[in-house]
């Protein structure tokens, strides 16, 4: 596998499961808004935080699709003044 800029290297590893149970975990990462791979390592890694075998170094799972957004109000929200009294609207 190559390693991507700025991210550590993610091991790739090839799993035979049985249909059914990949269409379970499939669904079920479906109503959970993960991809199948995604709620696999989820689960894995707390079947080993809960049997005390989940390694100090592994990192958190790391976050995928758009950054969040920033904390800075954006130009639609801001207050302008109106012409009656110096009072603020919003505009939206």
């Amino acid at each position: 596998m190559t390693e991507r800029t700025g991210r550590a290297a993610r091991k790739q590893v090839l799993l035979r499961l049985d249909p059914a149970v990949h269409d379970a975990i499939a669904t079920w990462a479906a109503t959970e808004l993960r991809s199948t791979n995604a709620q696999i390592e989820f689960l894995l890694r707390r079947a080993l935080a809960e049997a005390g075998r989940l390694p100090g170094a592994a990192g958190p799972i790391p976050r995928r699709g758009r950054p969040a957004r920033s904390a800075e109000p954006s130009a639609e929200s801001q207050t302008e003044p109106s012409a009656e009294g110096g009072k603020g609207i919003e505009s939206r």
